[in-house]
């Protein structure tokens, strides 16, 4: 089926036939997602690679300015077609018409894409609905559909508040979640607990599954951050219900009083505004700095000097077993992770060894958490740094990450 033998360098472990890969996901650069890290991975490594995306517009509220027009460009060396889409804005009535506006415009373009490739590699993050046009491709032109899961529907809108599991709405997506799963070819799964919801809830059985990571968002820092607090805490992430970010205000308002500490929170998301009333209801604008979004070198430079990083994800139900994409990133940058974790997230820093664990999720738990990094001095800080840089070196390099990937589109 495939061509020439493609000689690997020295990074990869093995070489494969040139592949033309067919990427299909909502979400592509400049939105900042590990799917760039993933197709930038498959470039290297010498596949010819074609992204249909969605017009940026993820953090921003409208198509990104320069945008509203583009429809082919290349990036990173892949060729890549943006299919328009509703921009997401506040609301989940602009969230459902941004999800269904891409669903029916990608399976519209993919269905009467006529070009020949060799496999087709979705990656879901919500919604899941954003891979059917993949699996229109791959069944017309009878090649297998590989999906990267890194997020569970329904079952995360079931944790986030937004369908509840009684209702209709649920039992339409339960089904209309388990048709779309059970056509693809192999599932690649983000975290091994993936796999008993998909087979024991979904009754998903015949699809083959297996546990790839998340490629982590790594970046070196691009300007030098001066603290003006001793105590440096930072958040980088969505800002919605399933992080706990009002716990963790709540939590600084709590230790305000016992230690000079600042919460840096950078991203953005459903509980943006919620969070910002907060701040300012318990009058900690001096404790707390919220920033928005920022690009991948600008949050690795708040990293830098942190006293720790944080990684909440409520314990609740199956999205709160998987492990988080910001603590595999957090483990790179060699700094203690403060986290409120359960499932394999938890088993992986408890294995690493650089975390300080809340003992629940309330205010008061993590406050406590806050309190012990804050005692320690500096060289205990270190070491627990140290412990999770090592744990990365070993097991998230991108390179081995994207490497098991290909390994997967390869295989017939």
């Amino acid at each position: 089926m495939w061509a020439n033998v493609i000689e690997r360098p020295d990074a990869w472990s093995h070489n494969y036939a040139k592949m033309k890969i067919l990427v299909v996901c909502q979400y592509f650069y400049p939105e900042s997602f590990s799917i760039n890290d993933v197709v930038k991975g498959f470039v290297d490594a010498g596949h010819d690679v074609f992204v249909v995306t969605g017009q940026p517009n993820y953090g921003y509220e409208k198509i990104m300015d320069g945008y509203e027009d583009v429809v082919d460009e290349t990036i990173f060396g892949a060729r890549v077609h943006r299919c328009a889409l509703k921009p997401r804005k506040k609301g989940r009535f602009s969230i459902i018409e941004n999800y269904l506006s891409f669903w029916s415009t990608s399976k519209k373009y993919l269905r009467k894409l006529k070009e020949e490739f060799d496999v087709v590699y979705s990656m879901s993050l919500s919604p899941l609905t954003a891979i059917v046009g993949g699996t229109v491709y791959a069944r017309k032109h009878h090649v297998r559909h590989v999906l990267h899961c890194l997020d569970l529907w329904p079952e995360s809108t079931v944790v986030t508040g937004a369908v509840r599991k009684d209702s209709l709405v649920y039992r339409i997506l339960f089904r209309w979640c388990k048709a779309i799963y059970s056509k693809l070819d192999e599932i690649l799964i983000s975290s091994p607990s993936f796999e008993t919801y998909f087979r024991q809830t979904l009754k998903v059985n015949r699809v083959p599954i297996s546990y790839v990571p998340q490629p982590p968002q790594t970046a070196l820092p691009s300007e030098t951050v001066s603290y003006e607090h001793p105590f440096n805490f930072v958040y980088a992430g969505n800002i919605g219900t399933l992080q706990l970010v009002e716990q963790l205000v709540l939590a600084v308002d709590l230790i305000k009083n016992q230690a000079d500490v600042h919460l840096h929170l950078i991203g953005m998301g459903a509980r943006s505004d919620a969070v910002m009333a907060l701040i300012k209801e318990r009058g900690l604008e001096d404790q707390i700095s919220f920033y928005g979004v920022k690009p991948r070198c600008v949050t690795a430079s708040y990293y830098e000097k942190a006293t720790g990083i944080i990684v909440s994800l409520t314990h609740a139900g199956t999205v709160g077993k998987t492990i988080p994409a910001k603590l595999t990133t957090a483990l790179y940058y060699g700094k203690p992770i403060l986290a409120v974790l359960g499932g394999d997230g938890r088993a992986l820093l408890e294995e690493s060894g650089g975390g300080v664990f809340a003992k629940g999720e309330t205010p008061e738990d993590i406050a406590e958490a806050m309190m012990t990094l804050v005692s320690m001095d500096e060289e205990e800080r270190s070491k627990l740094g140290q412990k999770n840089k090592v744990y990365f070196d070993s097991h998230y390099d991108n390179t081995k990450i994207v490497a098991d990937i290909i390994d997967h589109l390869s295989r017939k």
